[in-house]
């Protein structure tokens, strides 16, 4: 589904889209679990004994958490391969994840702020839980700023690799910030060996935490065969403009 380093090495004339039979069917699905979602979080999983209804931000909250710390890992992945082997194709990997962590750390804080005015009556609180995201949100926008400080691509994919391998410590500080400081954000609920909620609750959770993965890996996808489209794109249009210039030489 997503290219391979020799087919982002070649030269072929750039694809029409980043879509395929299998991403549009694989599409409509998620779609259509996304309304099982909505169904199982307002119908079938009731409101929780102390949280009441906002219990249900949570089945978005805590699911694009854990998501933006895997997309995190892939950037990070991706950027110490791209240092290692100088390859276009993990540069892009990183950058995807990188872009979709982004998207996701924003979806956390924006629900975690929804979650807070009617848990601790205000929207924001400088808690260290909420503190370190923003940091991790603010890092990934440098990431991104990073990416487009630079007229030579390779220059930018250098420096934003390692700003990347920096997201893998902050995800720790993050996950741990609850543990190590006294905060007002709840502890560790639901990866414990005896989880705080149960029934349909855990079921919804769980099925969230699927979902959101899953709608991850197909941006991934997609967001990986733009950037190819678009080095693709680069590409012929260097190459047009070379042979340009050589039919001019020879007039």
């Amino acid at each position: 589904m997503i290219a391979t380093e020799a087919e982002v090495g070649s030269a072929s004339p750039p694809a029409t889209g980043t879509g395929s039979v299998l991403t549009r069917v694989v599409g409509f699905a998620l779609l259509a679990g996304a309304a099982l979602l909505a169904w199982l979080a307002f119908v079938v999983s009731g409101p929780d004994t102390e949280l009441g209804d906002t219990v249900r931000l949570l089945y978005v909250h805590v699911p694009s958490a854990i998501t933006a710390y895997l997309g995190c890992f892939v950037c990070a992945a991706g950027s110490a391969m791209y240092l290692w082997k100088r390859s276009a194709w993990w540069d892009m990997v990183a950058a995807a994840g990188g872009e979709i962590a982004t998207v996701y750390a924003a979806l956390t804080l924006v629900t975690g702020m929804l979650w807070g005015k009617p848990t601790w009556g205000t929207y924001w609180q400088w808690d260290a839980r909420l503190t370190t995201t923003l940091m991790l949100f603010m890092l990934l926008l440098g990431y991104l700023a990073l990416r487009r400080t630079s007229f030579d691509p390779e220059v930018a994919a250098r420096r934003a690799a390692i700003v990347g391998l920096l997201l893998v410590p902050n995800i720790i500080v993050v996950n741990r910030s609850v543990e190590w400081w006294r905060t007002l954000h709840q502890k560790t609920t639901l990866v414990r060996l005896d989880p705080q909620i149960e029934g349909w609750q855990l079921s919804t959770f769980f099925y969230a935490w699927v979902l959101m993965i899953a709608v991850f890996a197909w941006l991934l996808v997609h967001r990986f065969r733009l950037a190819w489209l678009e080095r693709q794109a680069v590409s012929v249009e260097l190459d047009a403009a070379l042979e340009a210039r050589r039919a001019e030489a020879l007039t």
